[in-house]
């Protein structure tokens, strides 16, 4: 009788997660399968999922009406360059506060915390003008450096390096090794999937963001994919075909990459916390 009642049971989970994968997973086919339909299956009624006939009209409507491949790339360059610099000195900065002593630290790391808090909306005027003043608007200098850390990254780390066991810390110590050897040597290996997590959080929302680089760049050559998305959709219409293609091609890469790196996301997840 258990043993029926727990087979029942997997049964009912299996069907729950099966649920939620199709939840998640047919709206994301049926972008890449639109991306290949005609205008007029696009906004054939009843909607088709399955194209007519496959064309590939609405990907060289995308290449002809805006430098997809040169936002794609610009995109690349600007996250891409974010999520490593960011690793960098939020580790560096996590190990600090998580693994040494110094004065005021917990009013600076209190601090780091409450920037948090700060809308976007209210720092955009005073940074634009910032760098209008620096002669850095339209350039990857301008788009990368007031990314190159985070209080989120910091405090995820911290969390994360807390957790390391001080003995391994003392018996580097012992052995002559100094704090950037500690840093470099034990704790970064030790922290490969808070790390990796934290990696694809950066990446994925520098790469999704569109309010921040539209307004740091004006010059077409130096537009997100993003902001290459938001032309497609006009004040009076929107271009549902090329907007689901391009679209598509926006997605793809986050797709790659969420997938090869998803154990050590989850992993990254399941074991970053507050110690207590």
């Amino acid at each position: 009788m258990i043993k029926s009642k727990s087979n029942v049971l997997k049964i009912v989970e299996y069907i729950i997660l099966f649920l939620i994968a199709a939840i998640v997973l047919v709206p994301l086919i049926w972008l890449f399968v639109s991306s290949f339909k005609s205008d007029a299956d696009v906004i054939h009624y009843p909607p088709r999922f399955f194209p007519e006939k496959w064309v590939l009209d609405q990907y060289k409507y995308v290449g002809d009406a805006i430098p997809v491949f040169r936002m794609l790339l610009n995109t690349v360059i600007f996250a891409g360059a974010v999520t490593f610099i960011s690793l960098f000195i939020d580790s560096l900065a996590a190990y600090a506060f998580s693994r040494l002593e110094f004065k005021g630290k917990k009013v600076i790391f209190s601090i780091i915390l409450l920037t948090m808090m700060v809308p976007f909306q209210v720092i955009m005027t005073p940074l634009y003008i910032e760098e209008y003043k620096m002669g850095i608007l339209n350039t990857f200098i301008g788009l990368i450096l007031p990314r190159i850390s985070s209080a989120y990254g910091i405090y995820l780390l911290s969390s994360f390096f807390s957790s390391i066991p001080k003995s391994l810390e003392e018996a580097a110590r012992i052995d002559g090794m100094g704090d950037f050897g500690i840093y470099a040597k034990i704790i970064l290996p030790l922290s490969k999937p808070a790390l990796i997590s934290l990696g694809i959080f950066h990446f994925m929302n520098n790469w999704n963001d569109l309010l921040y680089p539209m307004m740091l760049t004006s010059d077409v050559n130096m537009r997100t994919i993003s902001a290459g998305l938001a032309t497609l959709v006009g004040s009076n219409s929107i271009k549902y075909g090329p907007t689901l293609a391009a679209t598509a091609m926006s997605i793809l890469p986050l797709l790659v990459l969420f997938i090869s790196g998803q154990r050590f996301f989850m992993e990254g997840i399941a074991t970053t916390g507050v110690k207590e």
